[in-house]
């Protein structure tokens, strides 16, 4: 049975609703248009089931898309120290549901509002609207961030501070085309390139040093 992200059923039903009073009023081919847009309602809001390696030296893409850039900056604003940054663009056309890249608490969920620029320049990063969530985890704390783009306007994030997740559990989504940028610590190794396409809750993105995973089972 195919499921659908709940913040997805009003446009859906929206558009469903204008279908049929399109096809009542008119009854032509202009009532397709809105079919069209139904089905496209339908495609994009889609969650499938995913199937999460069970390995806890992984981390795992918290969302569906292209990786756009992989580099090490200073995160100030959350984590105040050396990361690793991952950036994913999603199109319109991939799944926009978010998965927890490990098992974690949730230390923080801020909302920053901000320009809608489109999601897949640099500056998107950090001046359009976002959602950025603290995740504590047994490796390290990672900051998750989710930006809206220039169509996606709306990014949802379903759990608050003192909640805990689990890898490849679903923990928000992104109306539209977006992108998520997720900050690690220096004791992750990326293992994925600019271009590489990913899959939330499946597609390995980096992988925790011997240190930092033995540090994990003190």
């Amino acid at each position: 049975m195919i499921k659908f992200a709940p913040e997805g059923l009003p446009f859906i039903a929206g558009a469903a609703a204008v279908t049929v009073a399109v096809l009542a009023a008119v009854r032509n081919w202009i009532a397709t248009i809105p079919f069209i847009i139904t089905l496209f309602m339908f495609y994009f809001f889609r969650d499938p089931e995913r199937v999460t390696p069970v390995d806890a030296g992984a981390v795992i893409s918290p969302a569906d898309g292209k990786i756009l850039l992989v580099k090490e900056v200073r995160e100030q604003e959350f984590l105040r120290q050396e990361v690793r940054k991952i950036s994913i663009f999603m199109s319109p056309l991939n799944v926009h549901v978010n998965r927890a890249p490990c098992d974690g608490e949730v230390v923080s969920v801020t909302h920053t509002p901000g320009s809608f620029k489109k999601a897949f320049l640099d500056e998107a990063s950090m001046h359009n609207d976002n959602i950025a969530m603290v995740l504590k985890t047994s490796k390290g704390s990672i900051l998750l961030r989710q930006i809206a783009g220039s169509i996606a306007r709306r990014p949802v994030c379903r759990v608050a501070p003192g909640d805990t997740l689990r890898q490849g559990q679903r923990y928000g989504i992104i109306k539209f085309s977006s992108r998520v940028d997720i900050y690690l610590p220096m004791t992750a190794a990326v293992i994925v390139k600019p271009g590489d396409k990913v899959l939330a809750g499946e597609t390995v993105i980096a992988r925790w040093s011997s240190a930092a995973a033995a540090e994990g089972t003190k």
